[in-house]
């Protein structure tokens, strides 16, 4: 019967798994000290379990023990820690003292009686070069101007009671103040806004959750403050006595942002001069709240 030929595989296998055995021999009286049965598949699971256990010890060491301070670019985590408060402390003091240096110097300028120069007026042509050149507006020019700002006033208005049919019905605006509309929206007088009285020292409310974006003071509207909301959507409220919120500050809806005043010098008296905007529009706030 002819003999089967067996694999290459079949050949491996079965020499990892021949029996050998390791003799320690005494060498003067050849007495056997020693002997282990070993085959060559013992040595290979030998080996890689001693080289988990190594690696194992290893990370151990290094993850729970002291050693790994040793390692360049470890380091301390509780060091890290505070070297980060450290430089959070010294940004702080840092903008703390400049704005002590800017309070300061402006209340030096306050007691002497130091106050900032007019610009400089700019200077007239004396080369000669364009004392013929008529900046005079023509006829023609004036009447064109004139018909374009009628364009724009008539597709403002265009723009703004198209909004006013739906664009803005799903969102909940929050009340900013109760009070009385005194003055309503009129794109066409560039009041973008309603004029809302009030009783004395009543805070205002912002209309839905948003970040402001301003908040400061202008000659011409006194103490302002600009909510962006999410959808493209911006609420203004103008002539505040008090802010109570800064640029970059979170609001949610209802939560009050400044206190009712009489501040700016188009203010005639103590009330809320409210807008809203959308996409760049302004929108009548009297079509999606009911004062």
């Amino acid at each position: 019967m002819a003999e089967i030929k067996k694999s290459r595989w079949e050949r491996f296998t079965k020499q990892l798994r021949n029996q050998y055995r390791l003799v320690i021999l005494n060498d003067r009286t050849f007495a056997e000290r020693f002997s282990l049965k070993l085959s060559p598949l013992g040595l290979l699971i030998g080996a890689a379990a001693l080289t988990i256990v190594m690696t194992t010890l290893v990370i151990s060491l290094v993850a729970f023990t002291p050693l790994r301070e040793y390692i360049p670019g470890y380091g301390n985590v509780a060091e890290r820690k505070q070297i980060l408060q450290l430089s959070i402390m010294a940004d702080s003091l840092e903008q703390t003292l400049s704005a002590r240096d800017l309070y300061i110097s402006n209340l030096v300028n306050v007691l002497t009686d130091k106050v900032e120069g007019k610009p400089e007026r700019p200077k007239k042509d004396t080369s000669g070069k364009y004392k013929n050149v008529n900046t005079q507006a023509s006829e023609a020019d004036r009447i064109f101007r004139k018909e374009i700002e009628n364009t724009k006033n008539a597709e403002l208005l265009s723009a703004t009671s198209s909004l006013k049919a739906g664009a803005l019905s799903n969102t909940l605006f929050f009340m900013p103040v109760k009070g009385l509309v005194v003055t309503s929206f009129n794109a066409g007088e560039n009041h973008f806004g309603c004029d809302i009285v009030s009783k004395k020292d009543e805070l205002i409310k912002s209309t839905l959750d948003g970040t402001v974006i301003f908040a400061g003071f202008t000659n011409s509207d006194g103490y302002e403050l600009h909510i962006q909301h999410t959808g493209n959507i911006i609420s203004v409220y103008k002539h505040n006595s008090t802010l109570l919120k800064r640029v970059g500050d979170r609001v949610k809806s209802g939560e009050s942002i400044a206190v009712i005043g009489n501040s700016g010098e188009s203010s005639k008296g103590p009330h809320l001069h409210f807008e809203i905007w959308y996409n760049g529009v302004p929108v009548n706030p009297e079509d999606v709240l009911a004062f």
